[in-house]
């Protein structure tokens, strides 16, 4: 699967995840992908939020690892 491909798929995945993160008051955004990582920016109730840390790498990221291949990783922007 060539980059665009991955990054239209985790793009899609994210807006799935949109509804659950903006419940508490939080927001996230795709800002890229590039070589097997995905950019994010959490917005909202996120930013500062002594949780994001877990909400990235147990939610976003473990979605993302198990629906679009070639992903490794999630950072925040």
């Amino acid at each position: 699967m060539d980059e665009k491909a991955i990054a239209e798929q985790a793009e899609a995945v994210i807006e799935k995840i949109k509804p659950y993160i903006r419940r508490d008051g939080g927001d996230i955004r795709f800002v890229k992908y590039e070589s097997g990582i995905v950019y994010v920016e959490m917005l909202g109730a996120c930013v500062g939020c002594s949780l994001v840390d877990t909400t990235l790498t147990d939610g976003v990221e473990a979605i993302l690892l198990e629906e679009v291949p070639g992903i490794i990783g999630v950072e925040q922007i």
